[in-house]
């Protein structure tokens, strides 16, 4: 019978260097699947454009959940059942803390409703390791990268910090935190740290 692969993600506000990370991971673990959300599917394209555009935020999550139940059917459960270990650059703690934070006006557990909507079915990752940045950095560099969205504002990004630090301080054994403020290479040993004394583990 073949075991089980492991869900590994990736988490952090933007700009703190994950999909540089993802790369680095996909160079040393190259029999894993490499996936990210918002997915590449029709959904994932719906959601980028939502994010671009001046969407009901309540409406903008469940467009983000309807790509993510995409995804766990298509790609992560079908990887996982076949024994391989799946990594993804941004899953359902982004959306706690994301949206979490854009509907707080709306409800007074924004996170809690967040998450209960995907309570149930699913796919927990096995580890999350989250970045941690000053958020002023983080939307410097995105401002390198381009056109700022309106998820990458600095008091925005320090709400989104927050309830992912949140989401780590309840759930202590899933997440290694590192601090993306480090050199790139030094980033790259304590994650590549990380995910082999987690694989280790078995």
């Amino acid at each position: 019978m073949v075991s089980k692969g492991k869900l590994i993600t990736l988490e952090g506000i933007d700009g703190t260097g994950k999909s540089s990370i993802a790369r680095m991971l996909k160079n040393k673990f190259p029999d894993a699947v490499f996936t990210r959300e918002p997915t590449h599917s029709w959904i994932g394209n719906v959601v980028k454009r939502s994010i671009e555009s001046d969407t009901d935020p309540l409406a903008e999550l469940f467009l983000f959940v309807a790509d993510h139940a995409e995804h766990i059917a298509r790609v992560v459960r079908p990887a996982l059942n076949e024994g391989k270990n799946v990594f993804s650059d941004r899953y359902s703690d982004s959306r706690y803390a994301y949206q979490g934070a854009t509907l707080s006006n709306i409800f007074e557990d924004a996170m809690g409703f967040v998450q209960g909507v995907h309570r149930g079915w699913t796919v927990v990752p096995d580890l999350t390791i989250l970045f941690t940045i000053d958020p002023i950095i983080a939307v410097s560099r995105c401002g390198v990268r381009g056109e700022i969205t309106k998820f990458e504002k600095i008091e925005f990004l320090k709400t989104v910090q927050g309830n992912l630090l949140t989401l780590a301080d309840k759930e202590p054994e899933r997440f290694v935190i590192i601090d993306a403020q480090q050199e790139l290479s030094q980033v790259e040993k304590d994650v590549e740290l990380a995910v082999n004394d987690f694989l280790d583990k078995g």
